[in-house]
C-alpha cells in the first residue's frame, strides 16, 4: 500500500497524512474524554456515599498506596472540587472532539475530491 501512495501526487499525500494525523487526535481525545467520565461517576458515587456518612464516622482517603484518616467536610470540599475540574475537562474535550471531528470530515470530502476522477463537463 506504501508503493501505492508514493504514486499519488505529493498535495494528495499530504492531505492523506493530516487525514490520519487528525484521526489519531481525535482518538487520543476519545479515549482521554472516557477515562474523564470514568473518574466523573467514580467521583460523583463516592461524594453520594459520603453524604449518607455520619459527620462523625472515621474517613480514610487513598493517598498512593496508603489510606491517610481525614476529615468528612474536608474530604468532601476535595472531591466537590475535583468533580468541578472533571467537568471543565470534560467540557474542553468535547468541544475539541468536535471541532476534530469537523476537522476529519473536511480532510475526507477535500481527499475524496482530489481521488475521484474528473469526470468531463456535459455538453
Amino acid at each position: 500500500m506504501s508503493d501505492e501512495i508514493s504514486k499519488l501526487p505529493p498535495q494528495v499525500q499530504e492531505r492523506l497524512l493530516r487525514l490520519q494525523q487528525l484521526q489519531q487526535t481525535l482518538q487520543s481525545i476519545l479515549a482521554q474524554k472516557q477515562q474523564v467520565e470514568m473518574e466523573q461517576t467514580e467521583v460523583e458515587q463516592t461524594i453520594s456515599e459520603l453524604q449518607k456518612t455520619p459527620d462523625d464516622a472515621v474517613i480514610y482517603k487513598a493517598v498512593g498506596s496508603l489510606l491517610v484518616k481525614g476529615d468528612k467536610a474536608k474530604i468532601t470540599e476535595e472531591l466537590v472540587e475535583r468533580k468541578e475540574l472533571l467537568n471543565t475537562r470534560s467540557t474542553v474535550l468535547a468541544k475539541q472532539e468536535e471541532r476534530i471531528r469537523s476537522q476529519v470530515k473536511d480532510a475526507q470530502t477535500k481527499l475524496q475530491q482530489d481521488l475521484s476522477p474528473v469526470s468531463p463537463p456535459s455538453p
